[in-house]
């Protein structure tokens, strides 16, 4: 079981080419599996993943944009003829309900799944989702549409069990869960073990801030601070930089100065203008900036623990 992976389905930018898809993610968390985006042909780069169908069980949409939310009902509906049975939890700008629900029920009435929408205001930092291990939280961002990003984080862990030391004081397994939790041990004569005796510290919680369509914003990165990966659009390079701040989106180096001063630990590049044959040109850009960057490839894998690509 992965504890935390990014599979890229596609990366690419508005304008279709043969390089790239448009813009999706499959963020993998403790057995749980989450999209990020649904661009035209997703449906078909899930298929080349290799990850089932039925193992995706919320889509995060960022924004109204074509390249972000075409290939949505296409996913869904294939959901449908797949004989899908669990729910479907869709968040998505709220400005996106009217069209969804008009497109559920001209397309989706048979089906036999539940398809849940949760309007997000895209201009709140807010908590939208939460389970037992995991919280997603909106990150405001700035672009032609309302436009948000999510960030993934793991809820703290439970402290590791030392066992030599709990066979030293001979704690009972009925007791582990309570040390687990926090409680001392007393022993037959009296003594108070304490619990940092008996336990070892957990991993630090792992997060994952996924930063679409958006102009530079200097502030952004006291929102994802310590983030240990981030994905930041990086459409243009320096060379057309005026051409990135008229369509409200980012450079090379405008990411990994995000990536920086938010203390991230890796840094993934994508959502690239198909004007550019050599990519290499946005790595190189990014890098002199923040040195753990990668340019995103569909089909890419990231262990967000390793903080490199599989």
């Amino acid at each position: 079981m992965a504890r935390f992976q990014i599979h890229i389905l596609g990366c690419g930018s508005a304008l279709p080419n043969l390089k790239h898809n448009t813009s999706s993610q499959l963020i993998e968390i403790h057995d749980k599996m989450f999209m990020i985006d649904c661009g035209e042909g997703t449906q078909l780069q899930l298929r080349k993943s290799k990850v089932h169908f039925s193992k995706v069980g919320a889509v995060f949409i960022t924004h109204m944009h074509g390249d972000h939310c075409f290939g949505l009902m296409g996913l869904v509906s294939t959901f449908g003829l797949l004989g899908r049975t669990a729910p479907l939890h869709i968040y998505a700008p709220k400005e996106m309900q009217e069209l969804f629900e008009l497109q559920q029920k001209l397309f989706c009435s048979t089906f036999e799944y539940q398809l849940i929408f949760h309007p997000v205001e895209t201009t709140e930092n807010k908590v939208i989702y939460e389970d037992k291990s995991l919280t997603v939280t909106t990150i405001p961002l700035q672009h032609r549409v309302p436009c948000c990003g999510f960030l993934f984080k793991e809820k703290p862990r439970l402290p590791h069990i030392n066992r030599e030391m709990m066979d030293y004081y001979e704690v009972p397994q009925s007791q582990y869960n309570n040390i687990k939790n926090g409680a001392d041990w007393l022993t037959a004569d009296g003594t108070v073990v304490p619990n940092s005796r008996l336990t070892l510290p957990a991993e630090e919680p792992l997060s994952y801030a996924y930063c679409s369509d958006t102009r530079y914003i200097p502030t952004l990165h006291k929102q994802i601070m310590d983030v240990s990966a981030l994905y930041h659009e990086s459409t243009y390079t320096d060379a057309d930089e005026k051409q990135a701040a008229k369509y409200c989106h980012s450079t090379a180096r405008q990411a990994a100065t995000v990536a920086k001063e938010a203390k991230a630990g890796m840094l993934m590049l994508g959502h690239y203008s198909s004007k550019y044959s050599n990519e290499n040109i946005v790595l190189n850009e990014a890098k002199s900036v923040f040195g753990n960057s990668f340019l995103s490839n569909e089909m890419d894998v990231y262990d967000v623990e390793k903080q490199k690509k599989v």
